[in-house]
């Protein structure tokens, strides 16, 4: 056989071979795993968003082995006072990157973490910002409502929005809307972009929302430490921002253990 067509069969074999091994690799990486990615991979592409209003660029990274998108916000804005369309004034105004990350750092301690994106802090083109894994979506709320669908499991999906719920009630999200919840092939919900949350306020923004809750997100929330959050979250959190997630918890807390004391725990708690 000619040694130039040896060589190039050997080379299509070795190319097929390693091809199931990269899918296999980036199907099953761990959430530390897709942070060393989103920090280091260099990226390869990229073309900014027309969606949202801090239009965020997604990028194409790749580390010789994996290849896979991610969403790039770097907005950091503060302003003694902002106006907004509808004539409403929201004073020491914050539209922040860094509080994408606060939020995956709360998830974290809560153990929902699953539920949003990963988010890293990373540097490009001479701006820092919040880097997350590209998600495998379908549609958002708003395109669901829209096209009038409906999820096949109920009672799975209302058990999803819970969570949403209750972490939204908790990170205080001022810009919180459809385009914001994502939803998967397998309708599975992610709740990503918390640019504008983390409020000073301490209270609940509707307390309507907290009609039930996960055991395991419940037992967590009594358990969160106010201490473990501003260390999770130093750099990206103020002092009375976290002390405003810790007077909600307390706030949350408080009212899930009244629902519970009118309708029973196995009503509120699954």
């Amino acid at each position: 056989m000619n040694p130039n067509w040896r060589r190039l069969i050997l080379s299509m074999a070795v190319l097929i071979g390693c091809a199931p091994l990269v899918l296999a690799a980036e199907d099953t990486l761990t959430k530390e795993q897709m942070k060393e990615f989103l920090l280091n991979a260099k990226v390869i592409k990229s073309s900014q968003s027309k969606k949202g209003v801090t239009n965020p660029w997604h990028l194409v990274l790749s580390n010789g082995t994996t290849t896979h998108d991610g969403s790039f916000q770097s907005i950091d804005e503060h302003k003694p006072s902002m106006q907004f369309g509808n004539g409403q004034v929201e004073y020491n105004f914050v539209d922040s990157y860094k509080y994408n990350i606060a939020a995956y750092a709360l998830a974290e301690l809560l153990g929902i973490e699953d539920m949003l994106p990963v988010y890293v802090e990373r540097k490009w083109q001479g701006h820092v910002g919040s880097l997350s894994w590209w998600l495998p979506v379908k549609m958002d709320e708003g395109e669901r409502l829209k096209k009038k669908l409906s999820a096949p499991d109920p009672d799975a999906w209302n058990k999803q929005m819970y969570r949403v719920r209750v972490f939204d009630s908790l990170v205080y999200d001022t810009d919180a809307n459809l385009t914001n919840v994502l939803i998967g092939e397998d309708w599975k919900i992610w709740r990503v972009d918390f640019s504008r949350a983390f409020r000073l306020s301490e209270n609940i923004q509707d307390p309507k929302d907290l009609v039930q809750c996960n055991r395991q997100l419940f037992a967590k929330l009594k358990a969160l430490d106010s201490n473990d959050l501003m260390q999770k979250t130093k750099g990206y959190l103020t002092k009375l921002e976290a002390q405003a997630v810790m007077a909600r918890r307390d706030k949350i807390v408080t009212y899930f253990n009244k629902l519970i004391a009118q309708n029973g725990e196995n009503a509120v708690l699954y």
